[in-house]
C-alpha cells in the first residue's frame, strides 16, 4: 500500500464532515450533473428528462444515471456516503434488499431493515492500523537511508579495492612471467641431466644384457656339445625338437643344418653367428624334466570331486540361493587360479629383479632436480595466486555493475540468505542467487529457481523478484519463484505458497522497499464534504 494512498484514507477518516445537498446515492464528485429544477441529461449523453424523473424508481436513462439512489436500473451504481469511514459504491439491486452494505445505512432507507452506523467505530479501526503501517513506514524508511549510505560507502570501497587489485595483477603477472623463465631455466640443465643418467643407465644395463647374453651361449654350446668335441653338429641339433623353425613336429637334417648357417658343425666361434637362431627356443636340459609350476596348478585345481562331497546333499534338498552361492564361489576359485601372470609380464619382473632398479641421480643431478623444483613450486604458486586475484576483480567487477536498485538500497542482500520455517519444509532465500526448500525431516535440497530478474510492473520494478529454472517438476515444467517485497522494518521471508503447480510465491519485507511517507499533520479546521 502506498504512502499517498494511507495519507488519502487518514484524511477521509479523519475530518469532520459537512453534508451537501443531492440526489440520494450521487458522489460528491457528479453533484453538478444534478442541478434541482433544472431538466436532467443521462451521463451518458442518450436523452434528456426533466429533474422530477430523477429517482423516480423507473429507469430512463440506459446507464441507469438517473436512478442513483433506487433499485430501478439493474445496471445503476449506489454511492455510499460512509461519513467517518471510506466512501465506496454498491450495485443499485442491494438498495433496500433488508441487508446493510453501507456503513452509514443509507442503502436501506426504505426497507425497514434495522441497521446500526457503524462507520466511525471502522474508520477508527482503520485509522489505528493505518498509522502503525505509516509508523512501520516511516521508519523503515530512515533504515532504508542508511542502507543507502552503506551501500554508497561499501560501493566506493569496492572500487578502491578493485583499482587496488587490478594494480597488483600486473605486477603478479610480471613475476609470474619471471618465475616461467626462471623455472624453463632451471629445467633444461634439469632435463639434460637427467637423460644424461638414464642413458648411462640403458648403456650399463645393455652392457650387463650382453655379459649375460655370452655366459648364457657359452653355456648352452656346452649342453649342445654331447661329445664334447669342442663343435655342435646337425644331429646334436636334432635332439632337441623344441628348436624346430616350422614346429611342425618333425624335425629334419635339413632344417638343423640351416640353423647353423648351412654347414653341418659349428665351433665356438661360429656359433656366435648363430645364437640368435636358437637362443629363443633353447630348452636346458637340466629343466627339461620339471613340470611347469603353471601345469601343476592346473592339475591340482582340476582334481575331481570325492564321492562324499558331491553327495552331501540329495539333489532335490539343495537351496537355489545356495547353488547360486557355490557356483559364484567356485567362478571366483576358478578365476583367481586360472589367472597366470603373462610370459612378457614375468620376464620383465624376471628382468628388472637381475638388473635392478636404477641407481640413484649423483649429486650434481639431485641438486639440479631439487633446483627445478623449487622453481617450479614457486612459479606454481605465483600462478595460483593471479588466479585468485582475477577471479576477485571478476567478482568485484560483477557486484559493482549489479542492479542492486536505484540507489543501491538493495545492495544488503547480496551473500545474505533468509529462512523460513514451516510444518513441512525449510524454504531459504538467496537474494540474487535462488531459492531452495527442504524437508525438515532431511533430504537433498529442491532448487525452487534461480535469480533471474527484477519483474515488478512499470512504476514499481523493484518490488518484484524472479527466479527461474529450478529443479524440473515430474512431468512438468521447471519450478520457479516470484519474490514479493513489501515495507518493513526487518528483513524477512513472511509466507510462501504454491499458488500454480511448481510456481511458488514468497512474501518478503524490507526497510529497501519503504518510500518516503507524506506528512500527515491535519489542521483541526479541515473539513471533508460529503
Amino acid at each position: 500500500m502506498s504512502c499517498q494512498f494511507l495519507l488519502l484514507l487518514l484524511l477521509s477518516v479523519g475530518v469532520s464532515a459537512v453534508e451537501v445537498q443531492r440526489p440520494r446515492g450521487v458522489p460528491l464528485s457528479k453533484r453538478q450533473f444534478y442541478e434541482e429544477g433544472k431538466p436532467f441529461t443521462c451521463l451518458d449523453g442518450s436523452r434528456t428528462i426533466p429533474f422530477d424523473r430523477v429517482n423516480d424508481d423507473y429507469c430512463d436513462c440506459q446507464d441507469g444515471s438517473d436512478e442513483p439512489g433506487t433499485a430501478a436500473c439493474p445496471n445503476g451504481s449506489f454511492h455510499c456516503t460512509n461519513a467517518g469511514f471510506r466512501p465506496t459504491f454498491i450495485p443499485s439491486s442491494r438498495i433496500n434488499d433488508g441487508i446493510c452494505d453501507c456503513c452509514d445505512t443509507t442503502d436501506e432507507y426504505n426497507s425497514g431493515a434495522t441497521c446500526q452506523n457503524t462507520c466511525r467505530e471502522l474508520g477508527r479501526k482503520e485509522r489505528e492500523s493505518l498509522q502503525k503501517m505509516a509508523e512501520i513506514a516511516k521508519e523503515g524508511f530512515l533504515l532504508k537511508q542508511q542502507l543507502i549510505h552503506e551501500a554508497k560507502m561499501g560501493l566506493e570501497d569496492k572500487k578502491a579495492k578493485l583499482g587496488d587489485v587490478q594494480g597488483s595483477k600486473k605486477d603478479m603477472e610480471a613475476k609470474v612471467e619471471a618465475l616461467r623463465t626462471v623455472k624453463e631455466s632451471a629445467e633444461q640443465p634439469e632435463r639434460e641431466a637427467k637423460e644424461r643418467h638414464l642413458k648411462a643407465w640403458e648403456d650399463q644395463k645393455a652392457l650387463i644384457q650382453k655379459e649375460k647374453d655370452s655366459a648364457r651361449m657359452a653355456e648352452v654350446f656346452l649342453e649342445l656339445d654331447d661329445d664334447a668335441d669342442g663343435f655342435v653338429s646337425v644331429p646334436e641339433l636334432l635332439s632337441h625338437s623344441e628348436l624346430d623353425p616350422d614346429a611342425d613336429g618333425s624335425f629334419t637334417e635339413a632344417e638343423a643344418q640351416g640353423l647353423l648357417g648351412g654347414v653341418d658343425k659349428v665351433d665356438t666361434v661360429a656359433f656366435e653367428s648363430i645364437w640368435s637362431n636358437v637362443k629363443e627356443k633353447y630348452m636346458s636340459e637340466s629343466n627339461a624334466d620339471t613340470p611347469a609350476p603353471e601345469e601343476t596348478s592346473r592339475e591340482e585345481i582340476n582334481e575331481p570331486v570325492s564321492d562324499n562331497e558331491s553327495d552331501q546333499y540329495p539333489d532335490d534338498d539343495i537351496p537355489e540361493d545356495e547353488d547360486d552361492d557355490d557356483e559364484e564361489d567356485e567362478d571366483d576359485d576358478r578365476d583367481e587360479h586360472d589367472y597366470k601372470i603373462p610370459p612378457t609380464a614375468r620376464t620383465e619382473e624376471k628382468k628388472d629383479d637381475d638388473e635392478g632398479a636404477m641407481p640413484p641421480y649423483d649429486q650434481e643431478t639431485q641438486n639440479l632436480i631439487d633446483a627445478a623444483q623449487k622453481a617450479r613450486d614457486e612459479f606454481d604458486e605465483a600462478e595460483r595466486a593471479l588466479r585468485e586475484v582475477d577471479d576477485q576483480i571478476r567478482n568485484l567487477e560483477k557486484e559493482i555493475s549489479f542492479d542492486f536498485g536505484p540507489s543501491s538500497e538493495f545492495a544488503y542482500f547480496y551473500s545474505q540468505c533468509y529462512e523460513l520455517t514451516t510444518s513441512e519444509y525449510i524454504y531459504r532465500l538467496c537474494p540474487f542467487n535462488r531459492v531452495t526448500q527442504k524437508s525438515k525431516f532431511g533430504g537433498s535440497e529442491t532448487n525452487l529457481g534461480s535469480w533471474g530478474k527484477w519483474a515488478g510492473p512499470e512504476d514499481s520494478i523493484y518490488s518484484v523478484m524472479k527466479y527461474e529454472h529450478g529443479t524440473g517438476c515430474w512431468q512438468g515444467p521447471s519450478r520457479s519463484t516470484t519474490v514479493k517485497l513489501t515495507c518493513g522494518k526487518e528483513t524477512v521471508v513472511m509466507s510462501t505458497s504454491e499458488p500454480s503447480r511448481c510456481e511458488y510465491l514468497m512474501e518478503f519485507t524490507s526497510p529497501a522497499v519503504c518510500q518516503e511517507p507524506p506528512s500527515l499533520e491535519i489542521s483541526s479546521h479541515e473539513h471533508q464534504e460529503l
